[in-house]
C-alpha cells in the first residue's frame, strides 16, 4: 500500500496503521521454529573413562615415556612362542590346537597370521616360528620352570634352570586338601547338592565358553567340579594374571618370616639413589598397583591399540631382565595416588620376593614350592621365568583346578595351612581383600592387594568377594559369606562367553549353601 503525503493526516494515520496490522498478521503466519535438538545421550562408561584419563592428567609429573625397543612383531612372536611351548609340553595340548585356542594375551591372533607355523621339537622340547624377515623365535622347555623364549638371536639363556619336586606323598595316598582323595559322606548340612550340580552344568552350559575346570568348594570341602575332554584334576592350565595373586603370596610368606613390612619403602636398589623420589614408593603401594611407574598398558584408559608396542607386555616377551626393566621405569605419579593395571608393579613384587629369599639365604627358584606350595598341597604348579631366571609369576604359571582351589582356601582359613602353620601373616587376608585407596580415589572400587574385588557389585554375589583373575576368563572367587571358593578355567579363545556361564553358576551358588 502506498499512501500520498498530501493526503490527509488522518488518512495517513489510517494507512500507516494498516501496513503495522498486516505486518504482524504475516508474522504470525509464519511457522514456528524448530526445537533445539536434544542432546545425545552420555555413555556412562565413556564418561567415566573421560574422567578417569582427566584426573590422572591433572596429577601427572613431568617424566618422559621411552618406548620399547625393538620390533612388535618379533615380540608377539615371542610370546605365540612360549604360549605353544607351555601348552605342549605343560599342559600336553596339540600344537594345531594350541596355535588356534590358548595364550592369545602375548600372542595375538591377528598377529598370528602373519608369521609361520609352529614348528613343534619334540627332542629337544623347543617350538621354533619364523617371521617373514627371516627372524626365528624359539621357546624353549626348561622342565620345572615352564618354557622360555630365547632372546632374539641366541639360542641360550642367562641362567641354569633347576628341577624342583614337590616335598609331598602321592595325591592319591592323602586325603583332601593335603591329597586328592575326595570324602565318602554326604554333604555338609545346608548344601543342596542338585543347586550345586546346576551350578556345573551352567557353568558348561556355553560350548564356545570352552570351560576347562571347574571346582567349587564349602568351607574347604569339594562339593562340584567338572573338566573340559582330555583335562583331569591335575592338568595343569593357562592362569595368566591370577599368578599376580600368586607374587603376593610368595611376598606374603616372606612378611610372615620377618622380611619384610607393608609399610616400609620397598627397598629396590635401581631406587636407592640420593634423590631418587621412587625411594618413596612403599611396598603396599606396589602391592596395589599404585606405585605410579611410566608405562603403557592395555588396561589404561587412554590405550591406544595403534600405539607403541606395550612395556606390559614386553616385561613377559622380550625384557630379558624383567625386574631390571621394570625397576628402571621414571614415576608418572606420586605412589598411591593413581591406580593402573600395569605389570611393572607385579614384577617388581617379584623383585622384591627374590631379594628377601636372598636375605634368607634360601634357593629362589625352589623357595615356591618348599615355602607355599608343599604346605597346602600344591603338586601341579609351573612357575615360568624370563630369560634372566627371574619368576613371571604376573600371568606365566600354570596350575590345575583343584590346585587354584587349594590356593584359595588358604585365604579363606585366613592364612593358615592345613596342618595348623601360619604361612600369611594375620594381617595379610584382609589387606589384600580391602579396597585399594588410589582406586577409591578414582572411583573403581573393584582392585585391592594384587587381587580383585566385587566393589562395584558387578558379579551377583557379596560385594566383598574378592578374586584372583586371568586373560581368558580364569578366575577363582574367595565368598567368605558363604565359606566357598569357586575356580573357573579355560581356554582364552572361549573368554567372550565365560561372563554368561560364570555369572549364572556363582547366582546358582548364592542358594546352593548357606549365607552366615
Amino acid at each position: 500500500m502506498r499512501v500520498s503525503c498530501s493526503a490527509p493526516r488522518t488518512a495517513r494515520l489510517a494507512a500507516g496503521i494498516l501496513l503495522l496490522v498486516g505486518a504482524g498478521l504475516g508474522a504470525a503466519c509464519k511457522p514456528a521454529p524448530e526445537p533445539a535438538p536434544a542432546p545425545a545421550p552420555v555413555d556412562p562408561a565413556v564418561a567415566a573413562r573421560e574422567k578417569l584419563i582427566a584426573r590422572g592428567k591433572s596429577l601427572e609429573l613431568p617424566t618422559p615415556y621411552v618406548p620399547v625397543p625393538g620390533d612388535p612383531l618379533s615380540h608377539h612372536t615371542s610370546g605365540y612362542a612360549k604360549t605353544v611351548c607351555s601348552a605342549v609340553f605343560i599342559t600336553g595340548y596339540d600344537a594345531e590346537f594350541a596355535a588356534e585356542h590358548v595364550g592369545y594375551f602375548t600372542g595375538p591372533y591377528d598377529e598370528r597370521a602373519k608369521v609361520g607355523r609352529p614348528v613343534v621339537d619334540k627332542v629337544k622340547k623347543t617350538v621354533s616360528i619364523t617371521l617373514p624377515n627371516g627372524v626365528v623365535r624359539t621357546a624353549v622347555y626348561t622342565g620345572s620352570q615352564g618354557c622360555v623364549t630365547y632372546p632374539e638371536g641366541t639360542e641360550k639363556l642367562n641362567y641354569t634352570p633347576k628341577t624342583v619336586r614337590p616335598n609331598l606323598p602321592a595325591a592319591n595316598r592323602q586325603d583332601w586338601p593335603m591329597g586328592d582323595r575326595l570324602p565318602t559322606t554326604p554333604l555338609p548340612e545346608g548344601v543342596d547338592e542338585a543347586k550345586v550340580q546346576a551350578a556345573v552344568e551352567a557353568a558348561y552350559s556355553m560350548p564356545e565358553a570352552e570351560t576347562t575346570a571347574f571346582v567349587v568348594s564349602y568351607k574347604g570341602r569339594i562339593i562340584g567340579e567338572r573338566y573340559g575332554e582330555g583335562i583331569t584334576n591335575t592338568t595343569p592350565l593357562e592362569s595368566w594374571s591370577m599368578g599376580k595373586s600368586v607374587s603376593a603370596t610368595i611376598l606374603g610368606t616372606l612378611m610372615q618370616r620377618g622380611v619384610y613390612t607393608l609399610e616400609q619403602p620397598a627397598p629396590i636398589p635401581e631406587w636407592q639413589g640420593a634423590d631418587d623420589p621412587r625411594k618413596e614408593i612403599r611396598i603396599q603401594d606396589i602391592l596395589r598397583m599404585s606405585s605410579g611407574l611410566r608405562i603403557i598398558g592395555p588396561a589404561d584408559p587412554d590405550y591406544d591399540p595403534n600405539g607403541p608396542y606395550p612395556d606390559h607386555l614386553y616385561l613377559y616377551t622380550d625384557a630379558g631382565d624383567s625386574f631390571k626393566y621394570a625397576a628402571t621405569r621414571p614415576q608418572q605419579w606420586k605412589p598411591n595416588t593413581v591406580g593402573r593395571y600395569r605389570n611393572t608393579d607385579p614384577v617388581l613384587t617379584n623383585y622384591l620376593s627374590k631379594l628377601g629369599i636372598a636375605k634368607l639365604k634360601l634357593d629362589y627358584l625352589s623357595y615356591p614350592q618348599r615355602a607355599l606350595w608343599d604346605k597346602i598341597g600344591v603338586r601341579s604348579m609351573v612357575m615360568e621365568t624370563d630369560p634372566s631366571g627371574n619368576f613371571l609369576t604376573q600371568g606365566y604359571e600354570f596350575m590345575s583346578g583343584r590346585d587354584w582351589a587349594r590356593l584359595g582356601n588358604l585365604y579363606l582359613d585366613d592364612g593358615v595351612a592345613p596342618n595348623g602353620e601360619r604361612i600369611l601373616p594375620e594381617y595379610f587376608n584382609d589387606f589384600v581383600s580391602t579396597l585399594a585407596p588410589a582406586w577409591v580415589a578414582d572411583e573403581r572400587p573393584i582392585y585391592g592387594g594384587l587381587f580383585w574385588i566385587n566393589g562395584d557389585g558387578a558379579w551377583p554375589i557379596p560385594k566383598e568377594a574378592y578374586s584372583m583373575n586371568g586373560a581368558g576368563g580364569q578366575q577363582v572367587w574367595m565368598i567368605p559369606s558363604h565359606d566357598l571358593v569357586v575356580v573357573r578355567l579355560g581356554n582364552y579363545r572361549g573368554q567372550r562367553a565365560m561372563r554368561p556361564t560364570l555369572s549364572k553358576a556363582l547366582e546358582i551358588l548364592m542358594t546352593a549353601v548357606p549365607a552366615h
